[in-house]
């Protein structure tokens, strides 16, 4: 691909384009871009642990790609080898403009994945890589998604489930581990019955992140709801979840995350609270087990964070649970025995 199929930067301040139009590039030039295997954005998504990571890596490819070329191309066509410097830190400027950090960073994220396939495949020379990747994250902060649900509105929820019929017991179940482990949808779906060690209640949880894998707990009521599930489902290899028909029949096929996601919802419902969501109720997991006294750092682990400041972001104890804890210390000076004369 030569230089004058990109468009031509104006810059301002000594290199820094001015709004990412300036920075667009032209639709490339018919038979430049090879497909298949040297593709990179095709050998990304292919490389992607679950199926959902893939969604939402090439959603963001797509979107980028129609930033940076005006709409003409898509994650597909779009000529990620030939993105230089000022083209990826104008796609960072309009991602910080347009979406949250947390927003912009997963796709920055995916960004630079791109772009490293690129370069592995060979279409994109090291040193303009390593310029180009050099994408620093977008800075900001907020509050998770979503909200708490209330003891009153849980009790509720199980309370409302018909544990005499085979929907509701696999429910129940379901929303034990979604609460009492934490887990997200994509890791509940990803559940095989290998995973779950009856006599402990040790889960083994697997996530597309990196496939990195962690061992959380089902104790107390959600060991209970996953026995009683697992009574009536089987010992038949095979996903944990499984889906059930109206008619009470079960099959053995993994669920899909959009059907837990309603599942949840319909089930909140039915309950009459305030509509929930399956990360509600991880948000739920992490916030009462801070508010139990749980240690952060075991919080993490539990809730499979990348770093302990993201499990502080659901700390909702504020300035009592500070004055608490400083009262906790004990500062050994001597009392006096008078008060001293001014």
């Amino acid at each position: 691909m030569t230089e004058t199929t990109l468009a031509k930067i104006e810059l301002e301040n000594e290199g820094a384009p001015a709004r990412l139009d300036d920075a667009v590039l032209v639709e490339p030039e018919t038979g430049a871009l090879e497909l298949g295997e040297r593709n990179p954005a095709r050998v990304l998504v292919a490389s992607m642990g679950s199926g959902g990571s893939r969604v939402v890596v090439e959603s963001a490819l797509n979107i980028m790609a129609r930033m940076a070329t005006a709409g003409r191309c898509d994650a597909v066509s779009m000529p990620w080898g030939a993105l230089r410097f000022q083209h990826t830190q104008a796609i960072r400027a309009a991602l910080a403009e347009r979406y949250s950090h947390a927003t912009a960073n997963r796709m920055l994220s995916a960004l630079r994945g791109v772009l490293r396939t690129a370069w592995e495949l060979g279409l994109m020379p090291t040193e303009e890589y390593h310029r180009a990747a050099s994408i620093k994250a977008v800075k900001g902060e907020t509050l998770p998604a979503g909200r708490a649900a209330t003891s009153g509105e849980l009790r509720a929820l199980f309370g409302a489930l018909d544990q005499t019929t085979p929907g509701g017991i696999r429910d129940a179940a379901l929303l034990a581990v979604a609460y009492g482990a934490g887990l997200r949808r994509a890791e509940i779906v990803e559940l095989d019955l290998a995973d779950y060690d009856a006599e402990s209640g040790a889960l083994k949880v697997r996530h597309g992140k990196g496939n990195k894998a962690r061992m959380v707990y089902a104790t107390n009521g959600a060991k209970d709801a996953l026995d009683n599930w697992l009574e009536l489902r089987g010992a038949e290899p095979g996903p944990l979840f499984i889906p059930v028909q109206r008619n009470g029949k079960r099959v053995m096929r993994r669920m899909a995350t959009h059907a837990i996601f309603k599942l949840i919802q319909r089930r909140a419902e039915a309950a009459g609270i305030d509509p929930l969501s399956p990360h509600d109720l991880r948000r739920t997991f992490i916030s009462d087990l801070l508010d139990a006294g749980a240690d952060i750092v075991t919080v993490q682990k539990l809730a499979g964070h990348s770093s302990v400041e993201t499990t502080a972001r659901y700390d909702r104890r504020g300035e009592a649970a500070k004055l608490k804890a400083s009262q906790m210390l004990h500062v050994p000076i001597a009392p006096r025995a008078a008060k001293v004369a001014k």
